[in-house]
């Protein structure tokens, strides 16, 4: 059949897939059937958002918790009021640096190609939106946190931008996609139920290409 399935993926599958997708990343993944392959790029193109933590006072190579330590600097003295204000300042337009290890391509090459090289290239600010950047709980130096923002943005830049902000440096933690465009991870299935399903249970499961191209309108 042609249409989508919304599936709420676990920590093992995200593990399975290419380097670029965090390993203490997961959530909403949205598999494209048949031909609404075609609507896959418009698909994509649409909103996020995200709920993750981010650990202060440590900045790594890759702004997550997979990349090397670059550098611990103490943390000042932080309320939650504090960081509520300073995630705040990123609210709205911006030109964000993408980092070395993502998928942005410099002369036809992926930076991460080159990242895994040693090798670190100027690369050019993107235009990128955030709705929303706001901060639920903070406790021994983790910031939990729900993020909205344009596509191409990337929250592991979000965490170290606002830690050198603050002026102790931070990275990603961990990363899960909640919705993506009219698409939420409240209407998902998870992947051990989904291998579990009859094919007719499967097809129930997937949205009809006519109701996507009405929903991705």
């Amino acid at each position: 059949g042609a249409g989508i399935a919304m599936l709420l993926v676990p920590l093992s599958v995200w593990q399975r897939l290419d380097w670029m997708l965090l390993l203490a990343a997961f959530g909403l993944l949205i598999l494209v059937l048949g031909k609404a392959t075609k609507l896959s790029e418009k698909l994509m193109s649409t909103d996020k958002v995200y709920e993750g933590a981010m650990k202060l006072g440590v900045t790594t190579n890759t702004y997550d918790a997979d990349g090397e330590v670059k550098l611990t600097r103490p943390i000042p003295d932080l309320s939650l009021i504090d960081l509520r204000e300073t995630a705040q300042t990123f609210v709205g337009d911006q030109m964000q640096l993408p980092p070395m290890v993502s998928a942005v391509k410099k002369d036809g090459v992926p930076l991460y190609k080159l990242a895994r090289k040693g090798i670190e290239v100027e690369r050019k600010e993107r235009f990128m939106h955030v709705y929303r950047f706001a901060i639920s709980a903070y406790e021994d130096s983790m910031a939990y946190f729900d993020v909205a923002c344009t596509k191409g943005a990337y929250v592991r830049t979000l965490a170290y931008d606002l830690g050198e902000k603050i002026g102790c440096g931070a990275h990603l933690s961990s990363l899960r996609r909640t919705a993506s465009g009219t698409f939420n991870i409240a209407d998902a299935c998870p992947f051990e139920e989904l291998v579990k399903l009859s094919t007719p249970e499967l097809a129930d499961r997937v949205i009809p290409i006519l109701k996507l191209a009405g929903l991705s309108a």
